[in-house]
């Protein structure tokens, strides 16, 4: 099948799939003409990808552990260094969950703190300046 194909039956754009073949996660074959050829085999790769996008991984972390991708979910094979690029993975998704954490209490104490102005009816604010 070609890539518009592909995109229609997996709901992921042209532009999407030809990226996906730039990092190495899709290889269709080529026609004598050029064009890109996929393989059944492609539509489960290409829902294979974007569960694996979904889990918050990189595209680069995709092509190390897709070879390791059975089925559509995908389910994982215990690949060589696959359970510690995930735990890695998964400890890198923690810190950021930690940062986040932090950073949304010390808005919410800001918040918090926050002194209420008191409104200044519009006769009396003073004028807004746009540019002409």
């Amino acid at each position: 099948m070609r890539i518009g194909e592909l995109a229609r039956l997996t709901g992921v754009s042209t532009r999407l799939l030809r990226y996906y073949e730039e990092q190495g996660l899709l290889r269709p074959e080529r026609s004598a003409a050029g064009y890109r050829e996929y393989g059944e085999d492609a539509l489960v790769r290409v829902r294979q990808i974007r569960g694996l996008l979904a889990a918050g991984l990189s595209t680069r972390v995709i092509a190390e552990i897709l070879p390791c991708a059975t089925g559509p979910l995908p389910a994982l094979e215990a690949c060589p260094d696959l359970l510690g690029t995930l735990r890695g993975e998964l400890a890198d998704l923690d810190a950021r969950i930690g940062e986040l954490t932090r950073s949304r209490q010390a808005l919410a104490r800001y918040l918090d703190t926050a002194v209420p102005t008191t409104h200044v009816a519009a006769e009396q604010a003073p004028p807004v300046y746009t540019a002409a």
